[in-house]
């Protein structure tokens, strides 16, 4: 059995004795610049893992809060007025978070969009 010579044991094992221990021994200016010791990323990922996980897509016209009540009442027929414009760009959001704005157009009989802008805040972190 190889002893350390900065612990101490006793018999029972549970004793540490600190006195021993030379912490000018450690290289603890290393910690001071953790960006400089975190191991760097390529520039180019692979992130074609990524591009077969499905999301959602939500062509979202325009929304209105309105009390319980006043929706309780409304019946076939009742009109709601939404708190967009007509011809103001649509949301556009994916899961839920706003990726940008299109407009409404039809290809083949079926609805699509056209996308006018995307935030720049939609792609931030992606590829990087």
């Amino acid at each position: 059995m190889i002893k350390d010579p900065t612990v101490s044991v006793s018999p029972d094992n549970t004793t540490f004795n600190t006195d021993e221990l030379n912490f000018d021994d450690f290289q603890l200016e290393d910690f001071d610049t953790p960006a400089a010791t975190a191991p760097t990323l390529s520039a180019e990922r692979d992130l074609s893992f990524f591009k077969n996980i499905p999301v959602t897509v939500t062509l979202e016209v325009a929304s209105k809060e309105v009390p319980l009540g006043d929706l309780m009442k409304a019946g076939e027929g009742s009109i709601i007025e939404l708190d967009k414009l007509n011809g103001e760009p649509l949301d556009v959001k994916v899961n839920g978070t706003l990726m940008g704005h299109a407009e409404v157009v039809v290809i083949n009989e079926k609805y699509g969009l056209r996308l006018i802008d995307v935030l720049d805040t939609a792609l931030s972190g992606v590829g990087k």
